[in-house]
């Protein structure tokens, strides 16, 4: 069972570090680039983008290692040795929180909102400039949490290594 628990947490430390890189790319520089365009082809730009996720392995990644956090922390409350279960228990909730729940209750709804208007609308211009700062912010807590929840399934990677 411990060769199974490393090889899946070892799984969680990278998937969580991929998707930590993409929301950095978006928050580093992706979305100052599509701020810094035109009002109309920055919009079309990310309801392309946004429509695009929908297929993409981002998304298998983020569906898959959410499932891997709701394990890890059940795991953790019922099985795991503590130094290993307050990792991953950790991870988990991190995760789940700051990365699952941010995206479901917080960017997707505003990326559903603005793919309902036409680019060219002067009522998407306006929901533009709310939506770039907004959206970013939020995106800002998902690479942070991501990162978080990469060191915490790192460390638990660790503790099994020497348990």
């Amino acid at each position: 069972m411990t060769d199974i628990l490393l090889l899946s947490t070892a799984l969680a430390v990278i998937s969580t570090g991929f998707m930590g890189g993409v929301f950095l790319t978006f928050s580093d520089f992706v979305m100052r680039a599509l701020a810094a365009g035109t009002t109309t082809g920055s919009i079309e730009s990310m309801q392309q983008i946004n429509r695009k996720v929908y297929g993409s392995l981002f998304l298998v990644l983020l569906i898959g290692t959410t499932i891997l956090a709701a394990v890890f922390v059940g795991y953790a409350l019922v099985f795991a040795p503590v130094d290993v279960a307050r990792w991953l228990a950790a991870g988990g909730l991190i995760h789940l929180v700051g990365v699952f729940l941010v995206t479901v209750v917080c960017n997707v709804p505003m990326n559903k909102r603005l793919d309902a208007f036409q680019p060219a609308a002067g009522e998407a211009a306006r929901y533009w400039q709310t939506y770039v700062a907004l959206w970013t912010r939020w995106n800002h807590l998902r690479t942070v949490a991501s990162g978080g929840a990469a060191m915490c399934f790192l460390m638990a990677c660790l503790s099994l290594t020497q348990a």
